[in-house]
């Protein structure tokens, strides 16, 4: 074929421009599997601390900055932009891959070589960097370079507005898919050649294209279209310090509003999904609409401005929705009957708080596009500038409002700042943009602007205590007479509580309850403690998963023999305010001695320390919470094995409330796998069910009670014994009595079970989608039923066989 044969970009931008269109599509839906399934891999890696999480997403977005800001200085013009958009692509695409086989590499170094404390945590950095800059660069260069095949006309540009438009309608493709699909029924690797696969197929379509579209030359005429250096042209670094503090503000409020919407609907893998589809839907929305209005407007500018003033107002809207109107459209489950019907509930309540904003945001982005070029521009250059403003000031607003602001003045003194800050966005705009009216009236304007946002911050809705305490459970929010403690951590949300009833203090995470000192909640937080304490015949060391309210942590100071006890805790809030309001029933715990507070991400610590134990107790938030399932999988209870001295004893807690037997089978599996001895532990005292506490044993014969010993150990001591008795514990009969069961009686219960492993944590969307259930009576009825009198792992006296054998029936 000629090139007299073929096509002029100039000419052909029309008929060609729904195919670049649909290979944008495919690009961003490919990009956002890969951040999904990248995310959860290298949570495994480097830990889910607040630290973890800003390193990992600064190291995502950049790298999209790098290879947008890189692209035009680094990359010849030789070269139809349509072939390096493939080779971009398929470079996306073997990064894919190679993620999966490179992780597990690093991994190993990671854990093997530097262990944990400060060399581990800095590496972290270099994990991230490693990882995730060379496919990222690929991905922030892939606009830039298709910008090459487009005119810094006003038709051009606005084109180059609707491709990010398309980018954004294929990543919330993406985003649901991998969500509620991919990683569901399959894995990460399926869900990453599906990602790779639609890289190929859009190089394969870029190829194509290019083989019948050449690049038109510069000076070739526009299509008709008025060129964009008619119109009044800003300075555009002002363009750049605008789109920046768009950037930060939308990345600032994407914090701030996920902590708060996740509280509210219920931190499941699923609500997180919906939130990132809600965000990416807005800026599709607003993406197209500025798109066309930049075709058309003679001061792209003064739109750009209009779109910050409007997050003025629709900020502080967002806040009030969210903490004063959308609560209280909740649903009960019970009567909606379809968990999916419940999402798509949310989905509504997602759209109708966060859509306005998140539209003018989107709206943003193609109108600096517009007003920072002009026709003498090359255009990969201005939108890689662009983009990477936009990109680096979300890397600042996700970090600085994710890590400072708020853990430092909460969701409702950040938003007041988000606000100022898209005051002082819009303020530049109207004051410095000279294209406009003259000084002194654009001065005026300006001061005008700058006094609205100061009016809307304070008019930011305060969040509801009620919020942070009870989150979904809309019901309790007024039945609270007392906070004793409200706080927003980097990590989650705490708050410490007195119902109504004026007896019953509550521990809140998240927007749950954890820990209360009511008596069904004393009796498992101490389980998880005696337990394991009681059943190892000499414990030294300890190691405490989950803070809680302390409770389990403290029944280990009971033991004279234990010389050192790590709590391993995400959040530092946790045991600020337990340490204070619940130190009578967790013996004041923080100030023993023998303590050490370790505050990183449980499994990061275990993976990375060198640290052995004789007992490690595991209390882990529920397992449909986003994250949680990676503390109930195979590799970690591996791990967890390799922290135990010989004959050590793990006590892993599951919940049999807000739950399914399928989820149930699929905690007690995967345990059961890397535990075949272990024993099932009841706790609930109408024996009808509530929580479980499951036993493992490192070593042979370590299974072994022998009931004369236990006898012993409860009874001379009076601290144990007393702390025993007050959950009606006390007597050693009542203590075996609480057995359920061991891994081989329930062998044919579980041969339908989900074993949940790093590589496909079933256990989050099983649990995910059950977690209106209340069917904890059927559950233990269930496990109960394959209870036998276990002859192979009681050694019992013989005056006391009888009085055993007739508590369990025989």
């Amino acid at each position: 074929m000629t090139t007299s044969d073929r096509v002029s970009a100039g000419s052909s931008g029309s008929r060609f421009f729904p195919a670049l269109l649909l290979l944008f599509v495919g690009s961003g839906c490919a990009a956002l599997i890969y951040e999904v399934v990248w995310f959860e891999l290298l949570r495994q890696v480097i830990g889910a601390s607040s630290v973890s999480l800003a390193i990992l997403l600064a190291s995502f977005m950049g790298g999209m900055c790098i290879g947008s800001l890189g692209f035009s200085r680094r990359v010849s013009h030789r070269r139809h932009p349509l072939i390096i958009y493939a080779v971009l692509e398929l470079g996306i695409g073997a990064s894919g891959i190679a993620m999966l086989v490179f992780l597990p590499a690093v991994q190993f170094l990671y854990v093997s070589i530097f262990g944990y404390g400060l060399a581990g945590i800095l590496l972290r950095a270099a994990v991230c960097l490693v990882a995730l800059l060379p496919p990222t660069i690929l991905m922030g260069a892939t606009l830039p370079a298709v910008a090459r095949w487009m005119k810094s006309t006003r038709i051009g540009v606005s084109r180059l507005g609707f491709l990010y438009m398309a980018n954004l309608v294929g990543a919330v493709a993406g985003t649901l898919l991998a969500g509620f699909y991919l990683l569901r029924v399959y894995d990460m690797l399926t869900a990453t050649l599906v990602a790779a696969a639609l890289n190929a197929m859009v190089a394969a379509a870029a190829l194509l294209l290019a083989k019948i579209a050449v690049v038109s030359d510069a000076t070739e005429a526009a299509e008709g279209e008025g060129a964009a250096d008619a119109r009044a042209v800003p300075d555009r670094a002002l363009v750049y310090l605008v789109i920046g503090l768009s950037g930060l503000t939308s990345l600032g409020a994407q914090v701030i509003w996920t902590r708060m919407l996740g509280l509210l609907m219920g931190a499941t893998v699923f609500t997180f999904s919906i939130i990132l589809a809600v965000v990416l839907i807005g800026l599709g929305i607003g993406s197209s609409i500025g798109s066309y209005a930049g075709r058309y407007m003679q001061r792209p500018a003064r739109g750009l401005a209009w779109c910050q003033l409007g997050l003025v107002a629709t900020i502080p809207l967002a806040a009030f929705m969210i903490n004063r109107e959308i609560p209280f459209w909740h649903i009960n489950p019970e009567f909606l009957g379809d968990i999916l019907l419940r999402y798509q509930h949310d989905l509504l309540r997602g759209l109708i708080a966060m859509l306005p904003a998140t539209m003018l945001w989107g709206a943003s982005f193609p109108l600096a596009l517009a007003a920072a070029s002009h026709h003498a521009d090359a255009p990969d250059r201005v939108v890689g500038d662009t983009y990477a403003a936009n990109t680096l000031g979300a890397i600042v607003g996700a970090i600085v409002f994710g890590m400072v602001l708020l853990p430092w003045l909460g969701t409702h003194g950040s938003q007041q700042y988000l606000t100022l800050l898209a005051g002082l966005a819009a303020f530049f705009m109207f004051a410095m943009d000279s294209s406009g009216h003259s000084l002194w009236r654009r001065g005026a304007v300006a001061t005008l602007v700058l006094g609205f946002a100061v009016l809307m911050s304070a008019a930011v809705t305060p969040t509801d205590p009620g919020l942070i305490a009870y989150g979904r459970y809309v019901e309790e929010w007024d039945n609270v007479t007392t906070y004793h403690f409200l706080g927003e951590g980097r990590s989650t949300s705490v708050a410490v509580s007195d119902y109504n009833d004026g007896t019953t203090r509550s521990m809140h995470v998240g927007g749950k309850v954890v820990a209360s000192n009511q008596p069904r909640d004393m009796r498992i937080e101490r389980m998880l403690g005696h337990v394991p304490g009681l059943l190892h015949p000499d414990p030294k060391s300890v190691l405490i998963v989950g803070f809680g309210a302390g409770v389990t942590a403290g029944s280990f100071t009971l033991y004279p023999g234990i010389e050192r006890i790590v709590i391993c805790e995400i959040e530092p809030l946790v045991p600020e305010s337990a340490g204070v309001y619940f130190a009578e029933e967790n013996y004041d715990v923080v100030n023993d001695p023998r303590v050490e507070i370790i505050f990183d991400d449980a499994r990061h610590f275990i993976a990375t320390t060198r640290e052995t134990f004789d007992v490690i107790t595991s209390d882990p938030i529920h397992p449909w919470v986003r994250g949680a399932a990676s503390l109930y999988s195979t590799e970690y209870f591996e791990l967890v094995k390799q922290r135990l001295n010989p004959g050590g004893v793990v006590a892993q807690w599951v919940p049999l409330y807000e739950t399914s037997e399928e989820t149930v089978k699929s905690e007690m599996g995967t345990f059961f796998e890397a535990f075949p001895d272990g024993t099932v532990w009841n706790s609930d005292v109408s024996g009808e069910g509530y929580d479980v506490v499951m036993l493992g044993y490192k070593g042979e014969g370590s299974a072994t009670i022998d009931v004369g010993a236990l006898a012993e150990r409860i009874y001379s001591n009076a601290a144990i014994h007393q702390s025993l008795a007050d959950v009606d514990l006390g007597d050693v009969y009542l203590f075996l009595f609480q057995y359920l069961g061991q891994a081989r009686d329930l062998r044919a219960w579980l041969s339908d079970a989900q074993i949940n492993r790093d590589r496909s944590l079933r256990l989050q969307y099983l649990a995910g989608l059950s977690v209106d259930n209340f069917d904890t009576y059927d559950i233990f009825t269930s496990i109960a039923a394959h209870r036998r009198y276990p002859e192979n792992l009681f050694v019992v006296p013989p005056e006391m066989e009888f009085d055993l054998r007739s508590g369990f029936g025989y």
